[in-house]
């Protein structure tokens, strides 16, 4: 293939390297060379030696016979995921130069299993991770403007939002440093930056992914999953994360991993795709629109069937969202009082001032309004008027997906209502941002698989996302539709910079 190798797919490189056609260690140093000249904030933390030490071992585990399945191949970690060779702050200053003694589940499956010293070793996927990617602090957010360490800049036009909370990992992927990162799923944090960034991103079922070693926000929310340029790229990825952990993770679910690229051939003919009118409502801007009704269009020319349903609580799934997260974000962030870990302040008068002081200069203004609301929400007097009826309402829009879900076999409509915005432009308007999440908000209080697919380029030669949503268990389905829909279309090999992202429809076929 007559390309550079940051162009190459996950499966292309994986391939490359056990057909020799290139090593993991100048895979490895091509990658880092990229993320040496970038500039747009998507790193955190880059640790060389360790990256080409894991390559060399991947090298000799290629020689040997021995390799993981993904041998080799470079990614990047959001920093939410605790490593042992770099630092760990979930963008947060409460936990600057934070390093962890033992690798985040997600880590190791991804890695060699955690055998680091040992060059013939197998059990994980066996790929390089080159550093840690940027965040929203500690999750929370929609831009990735929250980072105590700076903004991170969409690649497409560095003067917007790249989203968020996992805006380094879409940025770090759409840029070309690395071909795949992980990323974690709360609200909509893997499918709206991969929709503002034009790459594919899924949070699978809930409990599909240990969230073992993974900072949490919401426990009962947040998941992790793949982000990449393609439907291939992100089903390898899965397969890889995927698998029970119930020694680690409570939440961890007794499913065993499955190959999901298994339907990838099936014609999408007779199947059923939902569109909730709720999508599709005034909020929704212009170009967004024609780009998804774009890309459905040719969903149907290939014998989908287009099903109207409906989800009547999606206006709710706002204000259900920013009580029950919030609440839970309050009782786990209450460990980070400055007294084990942490930012600690310098020269408190006692005790009490010492908790009060650490947290006030370690968390940012918008985790600080997340634990306050959380608290406010858990409080005697408000738990029932809040709290409670939050709850009941989460169940009410799972069981509006359940009742769609009868009469059809997945779900379609955008990822988010516009294209990505510029950096501060909601600076003082924060329920704007939260706004943002009124499409990928439901599907993750009902702990449903969603991904996003690039579907076009709206206003400014901006991507747009296609969102897929399915039934629980459903991951293989959805990127069932995903890679044939970009087997009709080549928004997700665009690059930033290309003349060719320009239009709504650009590229389908």
């Amino acid at each position: 293939m007559n390309k550079s190798l940051h162009e190459y797919s996950v499966a292309e490189l994986a391939q490359g390297l056990r057909n020799k056609s290139f090593s993991a260690v100048e895979l490895a140093q091509h990658c880092l060379a990229r993320i040496g000249g970038d500039a747009s904030g998507s790193f955190l933390d880059v640790n060389g030696e360790a990256a080409l030490a894991q390559a060399r071992r991947a090298d000799a585990r290629l020689a040997a016979g021995t390799a993981g399945p993904l041998e080799g191949v470079p990614l990047a970690h959001k920093d939410i995921f605790v490593t042992r060779d770099y630092a760990t702050t979930a963008g947060s200053k409460m936990l600057a130069g934070y390093r962890s003694p033992f690798d985040a589940t997600v880590v190791r499956r991804l890695g060699a299993e955690g055998a680091q010293d040992d060059a013939k070793a197998t059990g994980g996927a066996g790929m390089v991770c080159l550093g840690k990617v940027n965040c929203d602090e500690f999750a929370m957010g929609s831009g990735n403007e929250n980072s105590a360490f700076g903004p991170v800049k969409n690649p497409w036009d560095p003067s917007r939002v790249p989203g968020g909370s996992s805006g380094g990992s879409a940025a770090a992927v759409a840029a070309g440093l690395v071909p795949a990162a992980t990323g974690t799923d709360t609200g909509g944090s893997i499918r709206q930056p991969s929709g503002f960034c034009g790459i594919t991103g899924i949070k699978p079922t809930y409990g599909r992914i240990s969230r073992y070693g993974m900072i949490a926000y919401a426990s009962s929310l947040d998941q992790a999953g793949p982000m990449a340029r393609s439907a291939e790229d992100c089903a390898l990825l899965l397969g890889a994360m995927c698998g029970p952990d119930a020694d680690r993770d409570s939440t961890c679910l007794e499913v065993p991993t499955e190959d999901f690229t298994r339907w990838f051939n099936e014609p999408l003919k007779g199947l059923r795709i939902g569109v909730p009118k709720q999508f599709f409502g005034p909020g929704l801007a212009d170009d967004v629109r024609t780009a998804i009704e774009s890309a459905l269009a040719v969903l149907e020319r290939q014998g989908a069937v287009r099903v109207e349903v409906d989800l009547p609580l999606t206006e709710l799934a706002i204000p259900a969202y920013y009580i029950i997260a919030p609440a839970e974000a309050s009782s786990n962030l209450s460990r980070f009082d400055g007294v084990k870990f942490g930012h600690r302040t310098a020269d408190p008068d006692d005790l009490i001032d010492m908790y009060k002081k650490s947290r006030a200069e370690g968390f940012g203004a918008e985790v600080k309004r997340r634990i306050m609301t959380g608290t406010y929400v858990l409080s005697h007097g408000y738990y029932d008027a809040y709290y409670l009826q939050a709850q009941k309402i989460r169940r009410m829009i799972a069981d509006d997906f359940q009742r769609a879900l009868s009469v059809c076999d997945v779900i379609a409509g955008p990822v988010a209502p516009t294209v990505a915005w510029r950096i501060g432009q909601n600076s003082d308007d924060p329920v704007a941002d939260y706004l943002a999440d009124i499409f990928t908000l439901p599907a993750s209080l009902a702990g449903l698989p969603g991904m996003s697919v690039p579907a076009g380029f709206g206003a400014h030669g901006l991507p747009v996302g296609l969102q897929l949503i399915g039934n629980y268990f459903g991951e293989a389905r959805l990127l069932q539709v995903a890679h044939q829909w970009q087997q009709l279309s080549d928004h997700h090999v665009q690059r930033p910079g290309a003349a060719a992202g320009a239009g709504a429809g650009a590229g389908a076929r």
